[in-house]
C-alpha cells in the first residue's frame, strides 16, 4: 500500500531511470502517489549497479525507489506493450527520462498518448528539453554541471574545477519535474485539461544560478568560484577559529551591529567603511581581518555560543557524521529505516516535506526487487 499523502489516489507509471526521473517520482511517492515503476528486462534500472552494496543490494538504488512497485516489460514486445498500454489507461502520470524522440520511436509521444488517453499527464525529464539545437544530445550531472556554469562559481579561485558534492543536477530536475507535475495535476483538477511536463536538466542548471544571472545581466561580470563566501553580503562567509572554521551569517545591518556586539568591538559597529552592507562588500577583505582575528581567540563552539546569545546567525561545518548525528534529524525524522528482505536495515534519508494532515512514520516500505510486483500488477489488469 502507498504511504498516506495528498497524492494518494494518483497513480505513476514510472519509466524514468537512474536519478532525474526517479528522484521526482520518490517524492511523489513519499507524497502518496502510488508509482509503478517498468523497468527494461534484466538487469533493469542502471542505477541497480551503483554501489554502495549490501548484501548485493544497491542501496544508492533503495534509497531513491523506496515505496514503488516494480514490472519488467520490453516495450518493443507486442505483449508487453499490451501491458503498458493497460497501465496507461489506469494512470494519473506516466514518467520518462529518455532521450528525446525515444518514446515517439516506441509509439508512446506525447501526441500519441494524449490522443489515447486525454487525462495521462506526460512528464519527461532529460538533458536539454524537447526543443532546441542541443535537444537530442545525451547529458549526465557532471556534463550539466559544467555547461550550464554551477561548476565555474563552486571551489577556491585559483583551483581546478570542483563538482559540487551531490548530483545538483540530477536532484534539481527531479525537484523541478515534481512540482510541475503536481502543477500539471491541479491544472487538470481544474480544467479537466491534461498537459505535458517538459524539464531539461541544462534549463534547471541555469534556474539555479540565481544572483550570479543578475551579476552578469545587470552588471556585466562573469562571476568566479568565491571559496566559503556569499557574492554581496558581508559577512556571510565561512570564518576561521582557535580549532576550525565557522559561518557567520549576518545577513543585514542590524545583524551585523549585533555581531559586533557579540564579540565586543564596538570599534567595529562604529566604523564608517563597515557601516552598510554595501561599504561592507567594498571593504571586504579589512572586516574579514578583523572578525577573524577576534574569532579565533576562541574555539569554534564557544564562537557559536557567543554570537547564538548575541542573535547572530552562525554553526559550525559539520561532516556528513556530525550533520546526521544532529538533534534536529531526530526531531524532524529526517534518518528513516527501511527494512530490506535482503540489505537487513537500512538508514535513509527523510522526507522534508512535512504535512499536518498526514503522518510521517519512522519507518518506510523498501525498493523493490526486479519484476516483484507482476502477478499483483497483472492481475489487477485482469491479465
Amino acid at each position: 500500500m502507498p504511504q498516506p499523502g495528498p497524492l494518494s489516489g494518483i497513480t505513476v507509471v514510472d519509466l524514468s531511470r537512474i536519478l532525474a526521473g526517479p528522484y521526482a517520482t520518490f517524492l511523489m511517492a513519499e507524497m502518496g502517489a502510488r508509482v509503478i515503476k517498468v523497468e527494461p528486462p534484466p538487469p533493469g534500472d542502471d542505477a541497480r549497479a551503483y554501489g554502495p552494496y549490501v548484501n548485493g543490494v544497491s542501496t544508492y538504488f533503495a534509497s531513491i525507489n523506496r515505496g514503488k512497485e516494480s514490472i519488467s516489460l520490453d516495450l518493443k514486445s507486442a505483449n508487453d506493450k499490451a501491458i503498458f498500454e493497460k497501465l496507461l489507461a489506469r494512470a494519473d502520470v506516466v514518467v520518462e527520462n529518455f532521450r528525446p524522440g525515444t518514446m515517439e520511436k516506441l509509439g508512446y509521444g506525447w501526441e500519441a498518448l494524449h490522443a489515447r488517453y486525454p487525462r495521462l499527464i506526460y512528464a519527461a525529464a532529460s538533458g536539454f528539453g524537447h526543443s532546441g539545437p542541443f535537444s537530442g544530445k545525451p547529458s549526465y550531472d557532471m556534463v550539466v554541471q559544467g555547461l550550464g556554469g554551477i561548476m565555474s562559481i563552486t571551489g577556491h579561485p585559483g583551483l581546478p574545477p570542483a563538482r559540487i558534492g551531490m548530483s545538483i543536477g540530477d536532484i534539481g530536475a527531479g525537484l523541478y519535474a515534481a512540482v510541475a507535475i503536481n502543477a500539471a495535476l491541479a491544472h487538470r483538477c481544474m480544467t479537466g485539461e491534461a498537459t505535458k511536463v517538459d524539464i531539461a536538466m541544462f534549463d534547471c542548471q541555469l534556474a539555479l544560478l540565481e544572483n550570479a544571472v543578475m551579476r552578469y545581466t545587470v552588471l556585466g561580470e562573469v562571476p568566479g568560484p568565491l571559496g566559503g563566501r556569499h557574492p554581496s553580503i558581508v559577512p556571510f562567509e565561512a570564518l576561521e577559529t582557535e580549532d576550525g572554521w565557522m559561518i557567520v551569517a549576518a545577513g543585514n545591518d542590524g545583524l551585523y551591529l549585533k555581531l559586533c556586539e557579540g564579540l565586543g568591538r564596538p570599534d567595529l559597529a562604529a566604523d564608517q567603511r563597515y557601516r552598510t552592507n554595501d561599504l561592507r562588500s567594498q571593504n571586504r577583505d579589512s572586516l574579514r581581518a578583523e572578525l577573524v582575528k577576534e574569532l579565533r581567540k576562541r574555539k569554534t563552539a564557544e564562537n557559536i555560543a557567543l554570537l547564538e546569545k548575541a542573535g547572530v546567525p552562525c554553526g559550525p561545518i559539520n561532516n556528513i557524521e556530525q550533520a546526521l548525528s544532529h538533534p534536529q534529524v531526530a526531531a524532524r525524522n529526517m534518518l528513516v529505516t527501511v527494512a530490506d528482505p535482503a540489505a537487513g536495515t537500512l538508514k535513509l534519508a527523510g522526507n522534508p516535506l512535512k504535512f499536518s494532515a498526514f503522518p510521517d512514520p519512522p519507518t518506510r516500505a523498501p525498493a523493490p526487487t526486479l519484476d516483484r510486483d507482476r502477478e499483483k500488477i497483472l492481475k489487477e489488469l485482469g491479465l
